[in-house]
């Protein structure tokens, strides 16, 4: 059972969120040979003032 973690600032839409799971859950399919109801992805959203580059919370950036 293939499991994919994606870390992800939060802002996404529904829509953009669930073509990125399909197209994910697709290129396992394809590389892995799994099936696809036994591929996992679990979407980690974190606020923008909980993540830097730099020294620079993403939130600061202008």
């Amino acid at each position: 059972m293939p499991i994919v973690n994606i870390d992800l600032i939060a802002g996404r839409s529904q829509e953009q969120l669930k073509g990125l799971v399909e197209d994910v859950t697709s290129a396992v399919v394809k590389n892995t040979g799994a099936p696809a109801e036994h591929v996992h992805v679990i979407l980690s959203e974190m606020q923008p003032n909980r993540y830097s580059v730099g020294g620079v919370l993403k939130s600061d950036e202008k």
